[in-house]
């Protein structure tokens, strides 16, 4: 998936958008994953070729929360790489849907 953040409007604090933009986006991104599926996040800037990529570990997906992506995003705008949160993004899901079984069942049989 590609993604494009908009500029915020003048009178918005642009982290407060920002964050409610990556809300926004995870919440789309995991609302049909069931919540004992696993699942991981890759992201890379289309800008900038040699940026590596981000990711977030697999993780079940109730606990991929906002402050996990934010807390990512933020240790990358933090560090010397370059990567512009206004510029074209490249987002991978990676789902792994775990098992519902409860595991084989005794049977009894006469002999």
């Amino acid at each position: 998936m590609l993604i494009k953040f908009r500029p915020p409007a003048e009178d918005v604090e642009p982290t407060v958008y920002l964050k409610e933009c990556i809300t926004a986006f995870t919440n789309y991104l995991v609302e049909d994953v069931r919540d004992r599926d696993l699942v991981g996040l890759r992201i890379r800037n289309t800008g900038n070729v040699q940026d590596k990529v981000v990711g977030i570990s697999f993780r079940r997906r109730e606990q991929l929360k906002t402050d996990v992506v934010w807390g990512v995003l933020g240790k990358v705008v933090q560090s010397n790489a370059w990567f512009g949160l206004c510029d074209r993004l490249e987002v991978h899901l990676d789902h792994v849907m775990m098992s519902a079984g409860t595991g084989k069942r005794a049977e009894k049989t006469k002999a």
